[in-house]
């Protein structure tokens, strides 16, 4: 590399590391943002020193994902590998995430099916059961939610 391309690099790195700094991001995304910025090859080489010291992760994204859902919102456990495969995630790595943390991610969906029921009290159960059925809730922990 001569001075030149040292010193885009330079420059391009900060780029990206700002852009990853201020926000987790998933490497897929970081590819999006800059894919007509960057030069593919200099993408490809920032991306992976970041990923080496540890900037980017996607198995730390997962995690830190997840445990955003679980603390703000009642989302079933289809929705929230929908909203991480939107994010350019592989399904692996969510299928391993979700295999390693089972227990605890069905727990998490009876916890937000019970919420759900509190909240919609007045409306009749069998509306309820069949909305949450919709959203990707699965019928056992529906089921399990009603007997709690």
């Amino acid at each position: 590399m001569n001075f030149e391309e040292l010193e885009e690099y330079d420059r391009n790195k900060t780029k990206v590391l700002k852009y990853v700094i201020y926000k987790k991001r998933s490497e897929n995304e970081i590819r999006r943002k800059f894919q007509n910025d960057i030069d593919e090859n200099m993408l490809d080489d920032i991306i992976q020193e970041l990923k080496d010291n540890n900037y980017i992760s996607d198995e730390n994204y997962i995690e830190r994902a997840v445990n955003e859902f679980m603390a703000l919102k009642n989302l079933s456990l289809k929705q929230i590998k929908y909203k991480l495969q939107s994010k350019g995630i592989s399904n692996d790595l969510i299928e391993d995430y979700f295999s390693a943390h089972s227990d605890e991610l069905t727990e998490y969906e009876i916890k937000s099916i019970c919420n759900i029921l509190i909240k919609k009290s007045d409306v009749p159960a069998e509306e309820i059961i069949q909305n949450l059925l919709k959203k990707g809730f699965e019928y056992d922990n529906v089921k399990e939610a009603l007997e709690r």
